[in-house]
């Protein structure tokens, strides 16, 4: 992690919410406007926060975004852009994602102030976190919310529910300032056991690819799709809450699985990625 921005330590006086607001980043998808690239970057500044991630933008970089940043220039100077979701949140272990409607992927629903009591307990654990946005027109691709651990919806007007992105930036923002404000409580004491570390959002992906690779090693979907079970198994493991330890138990498991199959004539090939 990097040193914080002097900006976000003039911000918080308390230590503990401090380090918490410098694991906290917000990712943007496929965002289609560099305005409001920019607008999401003074959002964020004005409310102590300095992490911004741009995932494919379609016009970036561009003059509007800095005109639209209004002096959050360094924000945008030192946000990465890189090419997938996955990428962006490879190292947290908290994704979630804002969304404005209903989808296929069911995910655990929090309104704004309970998303962000979430973040910052997590962030003030140690954990990194991410809120993610995504396209203006469309939002977040289904297959953009499996990587999410749960689901942000801001209860707007059902008549005019139209909010720019911007402005949702600005929501949440508001909402994780408050909840650093009212105090992060601080990690404990007691130093974590490298076995115990939480599992990143890398190290779940790896797990999922094995698992998937493993089920039509043992033709568990028996011709059906297999769309509708991993996201459910998703939703299972993502509420385990596993550490680096018990993804490694259980990758071994399915190491042997996909061995097993193999020698049964199965044809499963698999792989530990």
């Amino acid at each position: 992690m990097n040193t914080p921005p002097s900006f976000i330590e003039s911000a918080f006086a308390d230590p503990a919410s401090l380090a918490a607001a410098a694991r906290l980043r917000v990712v943007l998808v496929g965002t289609q406007h560099p305005g409001n690239i920019g607008a999401a970057a003074r959002a964020l500044k004005t409310m102590g926060l300095a992490r911004l991630v741009l995932v494919a933008p379609e016009d970036y970089p561009a003059e509007e975004a800095y005109r639209r940043a209004a002096g959050a220039d360094d924000l945008l100077g030192d946000a990465p852009v890189v090419d997938t979701l996955a990428e962006a949140v490879a190292d947290c272990h908290l994704v979630l994602g804002c969304t404005a409607r209903s989808r296929r992927v069911q995910l655990e629903e929090h309104a704004p102030r309970q998303a962000a009591a979430v973040a910052v307990a997590r962030a003030a654990a140690g954990g990194e976190v991410a809120l993610v946005f995504g396209r203006e027109r469309t939002g977040l691709s289904n297959e953009e919310l499996q990587l999410c651990h749960a689901a942000v919806h801001i209860p707007a007007n059902p008549g005019y529910s139209s909010l720019n992105l911007a402005a949702a930036v600005q929501v949440l923002a508001y909402e994780l300032r408050l909840a650093l404000l009212e105090g992060a409580a601080p990690a404990t004491a007691e130093p974590v056991h490298p076995d115990e570390v939480p599992a990143s959002h890398a190290h779940m992906e790896g797990f999922f690819t094995q698992l998937g690779d493993t089920l039509d090693a043992i033709d568990f979907h028996k011709g059906r799709t297999p769309d509708s079970a991993m996201r459910k198994l998703r939703r299972l493991f993502a509420k385990a809450q596993l550490n680096e330890q018990e993804v490694r138990l259980l990758r071994g498991i399915l190491a042997d699985a996909q061995r097993m199959a193999r020698l049964a004539g199965g044809g499963g090939t698999g792989s530990l990625s």
